[in-house]
């Protein structure tokens, strides 16, 4: 089995203290032949993470990375958007010169308020359902490769309002998973809420794996968001029986943001 690790975070992100080379030996520990490093970057500066990816400093790590555990651990650059379907021009800008092999974009902000914030002042519908809409501008539109996390909401929402019914909202979420599909966009399987007591599953859920399955979609990746280096990889094999559950023969990994398939055994 190739254990693929797609969506990680160190003290490149705001949000992480975890050393790049010290997740790269546990990774080695843990059995992962293929890691992709997910910082968090934003161009608004009205948003948490802004300002604080340093991308030469990034870059010269995954340098000295790939080469200190080159053929122990196959290590790609990428990079999480947060909304990156605005302000487009500016993110053109500051990517297009830099040798990234793997895009994720997220909606961790509305209307520039963090996601808790935004759904405390909505009822529980509400706030789902605008969560939802802004993930359908997002893939639309934005210059990703894997949309991220697609139902993170209920991370923030479910110890409070809930979570969310699939049937209340299939309508946007096969929106969202057609137009991904009509993109090339993939989605992931995150497993940070399998890490999560109060969450207990997935982002997304089996029915949104199997809609996104019913509908033609192949490009899925596969990643434990964590920000430690004692986590990484935390659920991997849970989240490969999902995608044979599903119906998936193939995960991805990403070489130059170009999809490259991984037989599931």
């Amino acid at each position: 089995m190739y254990l693929t690790e797609y969506h990680h975070h160190t003290n490149h992100s705001f949000d992480s203290k975890a050393n790049m080379e010290d997740v790269c030996k546990q990774a080695i520990i843990k059995g992962i032949d293929e890691i992709c490093f997910t910082e968090h970057f934003s161009v608004n500066p009205n948003v948490p993470t802004y300002g604080h990816m340093d991308f030469d400093r990034y870059f010269t790590q995954i340098k000295s990375c790939q080469e200190k555990f080159k053929g122990e651990l196959t290590i790609k650059a990428g990079i999480e958007l947060c909304e990156p379907h605005l302000l487009m021009d500016k993110y053109h800008l500051e990517l297009y010169k830099l040798e990234l092999d793997f895009i994720l974009g997220s909606v961790h902000n509305i209307n520039e308020e963090k996601l808790r914030k935004f759904m405390n002042e909505r009822e529980k519908h509400e706030a789902y359902r605008k969560y939802f809409e802004e993930v359908y501008s997002l893939v639309s539109s934005a210059d990703i490769d894997v949309l991220a996390h697609l139902d993170l909401m209920k991370r923030y929402a479910i110890e409070t309002k809930g979570n969310y019914s699939f049937t209340d909202f299939q309508d946007i979420l096969q929106k969202i998973l057609e137009k991904a599909v009509e993109r090339g966009i993939g989605i992931e399987i995150n497993t940070s809420g399998l890490s999560n007591e109060h969450v207990g599953e997935a982002f997304p859920t089996m029915e949104i794996l199997n809609l996104y399955k019913k509908l033609g979609g192949e490009i899925l990746t596969i990643g434990s968001d964590s920000h430690r280096a004692d986590t990484v990889g935390n659920h991997l094999e849970d989240a490969l029986h999902m995608a044979k559950q599903a119906g998936f023969t193939h995960v991805y990994t990403f070489d130059n943001r170009k999809p490259q398939s991984v037989k599931v055994d």
